[in-house]
């Protein structure tokens, strides 16, 4: 296994981590939180550096697009479903945000499978990617917001603007989910067309 792949898998194993620091409350002041931002902020680093390393030099694997797709999705899933479900991101809002964010990486994630089954090399989306800059940013900042609630080091004004910028960050992330999603799937609707053979020669 080359650095980039344990790079991958190196962010899987934190993501257990992450989970326990963030709902450790016996922690004194909630200090477990900002450990598992710590973990979140760490991990992502990898995902960076393993794609810098692997390109540069030239260690893409097969092994390595298989772990790092995976390695990103369960970090960003995991961090939001704790938000989610602590009412960090209150309810519904947080369910909306929840569904509609997995149901993108389902349904994309099955594109690319059938995709694979024939060949077909699907290009990158740009709204994928600014969605996934925003998401980044997103993440954490939720993880520090729950910190901020359950702390109470930040208060009154302070506290009620972090609030309204995470917010916009994450309804930015989620009208970008929404939006990426559906030009990816106008771009490469053609991956669900049956392709059927000519028996004549």
């Amino acid at each position: 296994m080359n650095l980039p792949n344990k790079l991958s898998l190196s962010r899987i194993v934190m993501i257990p981590f992450m989970i326990f620091f963030y709902l450790a409350d016996f922690i004194p002041n909630s200090w477990g939180k900002i450990v598992a931002l710590a973990i979140f902020i760490i991990a992502s680093l990898t995902d960076m550096l393993d794609g810098h390393i692997a390109r540069k030099r030239n260690l893409i694997t097969d092994l390595g697009k298989f772990l790092d797709p995976i390695a990103d999705k369960l970090l960003a899933i995991s961090a939001l479903l704790l938000v989610i479900c602590d009412g960090t991101v209150p309810a519904p809002y947080g369910a909306i945000a929840g569904i509609i964010i997995i149901g993108r990486e389902l349904i994309i994630g099955g594109f690319r499978q059938i995709a694979a089954t024939k060949n077909v090399v699907m290009a990158a989306d740009w709204f994928g990617k600014i969605k996934t800059i925003v998401q980044d940013i997103s993440l954490p900042a939720l993880i520090l917001l729950s910190y901020f609630l359950t702390s109470g080091v930040v208060t009154g004004l302070g506290l009620f603007v972090f609030e309204i910028i995470n917010w916009v960050l994450l309804g930015l992330s989620v009208l970008l989910t929404i939006i990426s999603a559906i030009n990816y799937l106008v771009k490469n609707w053609n991956v669900l067309k049956d392709t059927k053979k000519s028996d004549e020669e």
